[in-house]
């Protein structure tokens, strides 16, 4: 019988060869190249991750917040190595989902 931690072991290292994640990776570098870019993209995640606190200690999200957000997004979207680095994490998200999806196949067939 296969042991299923060398298995995921195995996976964890083809995932680290897989295109996307070479397409992830050298996006972020291009991104970390550029100093006022990467800088811009570290506010972003502070406040994506501020927010998603909030929301789960049931805290309400203020309008200033939201206003903060919308502000810092808009300045997020005309900066095109962040756009690049997000369709990357998109194509590279798509791969784990599938993943996630066999993985979990058992279980989904159980319940149905």
């Amino acid at each position: 019988m296969a042991n299923i931690y060398d298995t995921a072991n195995q996976l964890e290292r083809e995932i680290r060869e897989s295109q996307q994640f070479g397409d992830l990776k050298a996006s972020f570098e291009r991104l970390k190249e550029n100093q006022e870019a990467h800088a811009l993209f570290q506010e972003f995640q502070q406040l994506q991750q501020g927010l998603h606190e909030k929301m789960m200690s049931g805290e309400e999200i203020s309008e200033e917040d939201a206003k903060k957000a919308q502000e810092l997004a808009e300045r997020v979207q005309k900066e095109d190595l962040i756009n690049e680095l997000m369709q990357k994490e998109q194509a590279f998200s798509a791969v784990v989902n599938d993943l996630n999806r066999i993985i979990m196949g058992p279980v989904h067939e159980l319940y149905n």
